[in-house]
């Protein structure tokens, strides 16, 4: 049986069912795989002199940039397969975009359907709309693809997505909070979320309703801290904490917030720290710095991604992203580096 296959386990059960101990033996395990048979990462691991075999511990794993998957193919055994789907991250015309070559469309759906039933309970007991303009009109979305499956398993008749059509989309939420036994789930980009709060305020329609907010402003309005925007999404969604996704398009996983901006990861999934000026200097224990991520289910690409994020840890494994280091306010040395 191949590595893929072992590691994967049935159904894909081994990624969802990991015990913290159980994490970080896969996560090593993976790191070997990978540091052979992913070309890119082994010729970034051999250009800094790495050698894996000396690699013993989570905090000692040489993390990929995440830059790497615009400028190369990110794959692990790329002689076995081809990719059967292309996901591609957002962003301008004037911006190369990210690609995430994936080997297995049904383990990304599969996989990204038990996050969110741990998180939020069955997929059947949703509606689930979405207010993701960009993401529709520049195609090849992970997120978009996500939401379509959730939609399509939860059973719901209703049409999730709404271009820029706020009027009716607000029809549609009414129709879907009519619905005796289901609740109501809004995916929305941050500036779509806010563009339909501007228009319509606290309408009824609105009320009720559990917004989850995916992050980017995307250039349409300025940045806003965390604080700032939910009390503005609350003036028109109502007093219901807002929720929020961690997820990226180099990402087959995803973190998701019940409110107060705190995340937290799936059992297949773990944030690191390390400090924003020495890419090698990640501490399990680090309160605040910037994120490195493991994601098991990244087992075609790379798992060990190295982001431009920043973020601090809480208690109870929780983590708060506080901005980015490629477009945040100067605040000393390591922010200038």
């Amino acid at each position: 049986m191949s590595f893929r296959a072992t590691f994967l386990g049935p159904a894909y059960q081994t990624l969802t069912q990991l015990s913290p101990t159980e994490f970080e033996a896969a996560a090593l395990r993976l790191f070997q795989h990978q540091a052979r048979h992913c070309p890119p990462y082994r010729a970034y691991l051999a250009g800094l002199g790495r050698d894996p075999a000396r690699v013993q511990r989570l905090p000692d794993i040489p993390f990929l940039p995440i830059e790497f998957f615009k400028t190369h193919e990110v794959r692990t055994d790329p002689g076995d397969w081809q990719p059967q789907e292309v996901f591609r991250s957002s962003g301008t015309t004037l911006q190369q975009r990210s690609r995430h070559l994936v080997r297995d469309p049904a383990l990304y759906r599969a996989n990204a359907a038990a996050i969110f039933e741990a998180a939020y309970g069955p997929l059947t007991g949703w509606t689930f709309l979405a207010l993701l303009p960009s993401y529709l009109e520049q195609g090849e979305s992970s997120l978009v693809a996500m939401v379509a499956d959730f939609a399509q398993r939860s059973g719901q008749a209703e049409p999730a997505f709404f271009l820029r059509d706020h009027a009716g989309l607000l029809r549609a939420l009414a129709a879907a909070k009519a619905q005796p036994g289901r609740r109501v789930m809004l995916f929305g980009v941050t500036y779509a979320l806010l563009d339909l709060a501007a228009e319509y305020g606290p309408a009824p329609e609105l009320q009720e309703v559990v917004v989850l907010e995916t992050g980017g402003m995307k250039g349409r309005r300025r940045e806003m801290i965390r604080e700032e925007l939910h009390q503005e999404l609350q003036a028109a969604f109502g007093p219901a904490p807002i929720h929020s996704e961690y997820g990226m398009t180099e990402l087959l996983s995803q973190a998701y917030s019940p409110g107060e901006g705190l995340f937290y990861c799936p059992p297949q999934m773990r944030v690191l720290l390390r400090d924003a000026a020495d890419p090698f200097s990640v501490a399990e224990e680090r309160a605040e710095g910037a994120i490195n991520i493991i994601d098991l289910a990244n087992v075609d690409s790379c798992a060990f991604i190295e982001t431009k994020d920043l973020a601090r840890r809480h208690a109870g494994g929780a983590f708060e992203v506080l901005g980015r280091l490629d477009n945040s306010d100067i605040r000393g040395c390591s922010q200038l580096v």
